[in-house]
């Protein structure tokens, strides 16, 4: 929870900032864009995280790794690089690739839950 407050803040300074380090950060208004994107991965990611952490425990190593890699190649990237082409993108869209991709790997991770939950309870 503290880290969606950090970014929350962040994202309420970001119009104060001066950042040094690229052309793309250099105007406060796509840094605006791009951790408002963020701060909603923040918040998704951390059911995410519980689920993988759940199923390493229980040794479904292969099914982690499978929803990551899925997660990655077939919603990360396309998504991002369909929002690149819209007219007027801003990187507030590009960055959306990221929860939408989190989204899918939640859903994949309910339904392997529900799975394995059907599974178990057939076998008792």
């Amino acid at each position: 929870m503290s880290q969606i407050f950090l970014q929350y803040r962040a994202v309420q300074r970001a119009d104060g900032l001066n950042v040094q380090s690229g052309s793309l950060f250099k105007d406060s208004l796509y840094l605006r864009d791009y951790l408002k994107a963020y701060a909603i991965d923040c918040l998704l990611t951390s059911f995410l995280f519980c689920f993988v952490g759940y199923f390493s425990g229980l040794g479904k190593t292969v099914f982690v790794m499978t929803q990551g890699i899925l997660g990655a190649f077939s919603i990360r990237i396309p998504v991002s690089f369909a929002m690149s082409r819209l007219l007027n993108v801003r990187l507030f869209y590009i960055g959306l690739a990221t929860p939408c991709s989190t989204v899918v790997q939640v859903l994949l991770c309910l339904l392997y839950y529900a799975h394995l939950a059907r599974r178990e309870k057939a076998v008792r």
